[in-house]
């Protein structure tokens, strides 16, 4: 079955959702705002792309951390921020098998077909 992590308002998890239905490609919807994200779930993410990847530096959650807390980041910090702000994962995040892919690229997407 094929996951795809993110929040509904998200332009990039949007533009990602209609491609699989347009595709006609079941998939279920982990909505990060409402069921948040598993913390052993996050901590394989974390093993397989590392914290650079998951770390959406882009976004208004990012830019209202205090300082403090976007200095000195590691894997540990970034963990528990991403626990605690579930919107600072970089999306979306898509699972299938052994495809964990981050962002939406039409190209790689093609390969769920």
């Amino acid at each position: 079955m094929i996951e795809l992590y993110g929040i509904p308002n998200c332009n990039t998890v949007k533009k990602a959702r209609q491609w699989l239905e347009e595709h006609a490609i079941e998939y279920r919807f982990h909505n990060f705002k409402r069921e948040g994200v598993d913390p052993d779930r996050l901590d394989r993410w974390l093993d397989r792309l590392g914290w650079e990847t998951l770390v959406n530096r882009r976004g208004t959650t990012w830019r209202r951390l205090p300082e403090e807390a976007r200095t000195d980041l590691n894997r540990d910090k970034a963990r528990e921020l991403l626990l605690a702000h579930a919107s600072l994962v970089k999306r979306p995040v898509l699972e299938a098998g052994e495809a964990l892919w981050v962002g939406f690229d039409p190209d790689r997407y093609e390969a769920l077909r």
